[in-house]
């Protein structure tokens, strides 16, 4: 039986792209995902989600990960529709691996409707949506991982040109950077998002 895990990275985020990402594996080798030390991303340091993902590649049967730009974000965002988009690329990591079983980590309040709605468009039947699903079941734990480090090597390309600090909007750093490149450029660069409430607030008062 074929388990899949499926998680995203960098919802939060005012810049950079959101991303999905699945694994999927046989049932009898979760134990060994398991004592690979895999737990929930956030619960583990930059340099152990490197090691981990590799180890988790070479594990998992098979993978998937997807990005999702901040333009394609920023138009679902003007159509109140984040948990759809982010359902939609759900629905295509699991077509991609086609599972007997998945779990997802639902952003959406109502996890069994966020379900249903993957389920439909991915006409696959047996998804598992739950809140806190990468800490609850380890083959979520390990999609968490897949997405967080590509969502980190994604923010540290960017790096290389600019001074952005994480991208989050709690990040003094962050702030900081868009509001000098709106001033400047007088534009907001494309891989941060125009709908996010502060950079909206940054357009709005310089």
């Amino acid at each position: 039986m074929q388990i899949c895990g499926v998680d995203d990275a960098g919802r939060g985020s005012m810049l950079g792209p959101l991303v999905i990402a699945g694994i999927s594996i046989n049932k009898k080798k979760l134990r060994k995902l398991s004592g690979l030390g895999v737990k929930d991303s956030k619960k583990l340091s930059s340099i152990r989600r490197e090691e981990l993902y590799k180890k988790i590649i070479s594990l998992a049967d098979n993978y998937y990960v997807s990005k999702i730009s901040p333009k394609s974000i920023d138009t679902s965002v003007e159509k109140h529709g984040l948990n759809h988009l982010e359902a939609k690329f759900m629905a295509k990591v699991i077509t991609k691996l086609n599972p007997d079983k998945s779990f997802v980590d639902s952003c959406d309040v109502n996890p069994k409707r966020f379900g249903k709605e993957i389920s439909k468009l991915s006409n696959n039947k047996k998804i598992n949506s739950y809140h806190h699903a990468d800490s609850r079941f380890i083959v979520v734990s390990a999609a968490s991982i897949l997405a967080k480090v590509t969502r980190d090597r994604a923010i540290a390309h960017l790096r290389k040109d600019y001074d952005l600090g994480s991208g989050y909007p709690s990040d003094a750093k962050t702030i900081k950077f868009v509001k000098k490149y709106y001033k400047d450029q007088k534009t907001i660069p494309k891989f941060v998002r125009k709908s996010w409430k502060p950079t909206k607030k940054i357009i709005n008062k310089t």
